[in-house]
């Protein structure tokens, strides 16, 4: 059994006895003490915090020594740039279609309407960083504090300056390069070795999800949960396969049956960002993009590209108008947008960091951020289900700017075994 099918039964297996345990411990019992003392806070909390760490320690290594062997074997330099345009704009793009998309949805399903709003409400919003602050913040003073911090839009722009130094200082760059492509190999080694133990990290990150949140607040608030995952599911399943389709000219179900282990990834752990690993390692060897642009398009993604944040947002945003009886209006609705829009881009890639930047987006259409404090009950499930979304259109962008660039290896796209983890591959990993 592939690596994909054993993730997805453990992910089965956590989401139906997470919902029984939820349904069965009650609180105070002898046995919701146990369930929550020895597997909620004490087992399972253990595997699945250590797997994510897994997958965290490996993003900065992994994007920083895979973009400068990218970056340095580009024989054509103005690729980058070409890249670089093409990359942003589908990136964009497919956001603001994610908020249209959102906010139209909203407008006619009206899910705040007859929601009692309540004043005990309260939220900590965040003031929104000047866009001049944005772009300074882009460019590193310290690569190596840049790297601590995680700092990513930092990160690769320094790589691509050093791979682009290496690939023109002669036959000094080329032995740098060789040591650099020698770290690349023992890198995705080392990724390939974590994510064998990917199934038991997933159980345990959903067992406790679903074991804790259960689905109570889900039915207090359903029109607006369910909206949010509907459209979710329209833009992961009919936005992105058209785009493919029309766009790339590449089989859509092909590509939505290869990035299901990455979607599960991503669902489990809720960070794009630590889903890096595993979304790099798909777009190079399931869908046989090369290198030099995966290297480049994955991690900007995970930085920039937030479709599902967005679509949060959007449908969050028209939620609470229509509950305190606001009409946003055309310039409203188009504010939201617009603004939402450079949110996402501004939104760190971990769990329920889209909460915090939706303040910014309720501001500007002069709406409570208190009101935000309703909808976190069923965030966590929402935020789960949207970074499967988001690395979802990393991929879809990358495959697609892959095809235009001439970089996509068609025959591993179409093989539908290419870049599986099998079982055999796993116990080679463990002997040696």
């Amino acid at each position: 059994m592939n690596l994909t099918k054993r993730i997805l039964i453990a992910m089965a297996a956590a989401i139906v006895l997470g919902v029984i345990v939820n349904l069965t411990a009650s609180e105070g019992s002898g046995f919701h003490q146990f369930i929550n003392d020895y597997l909620i806070n004490g087992l399972l909390l253990i595997v699945g915090k250590a797997f994510v760490a897994g997958l965290k320690v490996m993003v900065v290594p992994l994007v920083f020594v895979s973009l400068v062997c990218g970056t340095a074997s580009l024989n054509d330099t103005s690729r980058l740039g070409r890249y670089s345009v093409k990359t942003i704009g589908l990136y964009l793009g497919t956001t603001a279609v994610a908020l249209a998309i959102a906010v139209t949805a909203a407008l006619i399903i009206q899910p705040g309407a007859g929601i009692e709003k309540t004043t005990e409400l309260a939220f900590q919003g965040k003031e929104a960083t000047p866009f001049a602050q944005v772009i300074i913040d882009m460019f590193p003073t310290n690569p190596i504090q840049a790297m601590a911090d995680g700092k990513m839009l930092q990160i690769i722009l320094f790589a691509i300056l050093l791979g682009f130094s290496i690939s023109h200082s002669g036959e000094p760059g080329r032995r740098v390069a060789n040591t650099f492509n020698d770290w690349n190999e023992v890198v995705l080694k080392l990724v390939a070795v974590i994510m064998h133990f990917a199934p038991y990290g997933v159980f345990a990150l959903l067992f406790n999800t679903v074991a804790k949140e259960g689905f109570s607040e889900i039915v207090a608030l359903g029109a607006y949960f369910f909206t949010v995952i509907g459209v979710l599911l329209v833009h992961a399943l009919v936005v992105y396969p058209a785009l493919l389709s029309v766009m790339a000219g590449v089989n859509p179900l092909t590509f939505l049956k290869k990035v299901r282990g990455v979607q599960t990834f991503a669902f489990s752990t809720a960070s794009s960002g630590a889903t890096i690993p595993v979304t790099l390692r798909t777009a190079e060897e399931r869908l046989g993009v090369k290198n030099s642009l995966a290297s480049f398009t994955v991690p900007l993604g995970a930085t920039i590209n937030m479709d599902g944040t967005a679509i949060m947002q959007g449908v969050a945003t028209v939620f609470i108008a229509q509950m305190y009886g606001v009409d946003l209006g055309l310039m409203g609705i188009l504010t939201v947008i617009a603004t939402a829009t450079l949110a996402s881009v501004g939104t760190a890639g971990v769990p329920s960091a889209g909460l915090v930047m939706l303040s910014m987006v309720l501001t500007q259409v002069n709406l409570p951020v208190e009101a935000i404090a309703l909808i976190m009950g069923v965030d966590r499930l929402l935020d789960m289900t949207r970074t499967a979304v988001n690395v979802t259109g990393d991929l879809a962008v990358t495959t697609t700017v892959a095809k235009w660039e001439g970089v996509l290896d068609e025959a591993t796209f179409n093989d539908p075994k290419a870049g599986e983890l099998e079982a055999d591959d796993e116990s080679s990993v463990k002997s040696s």
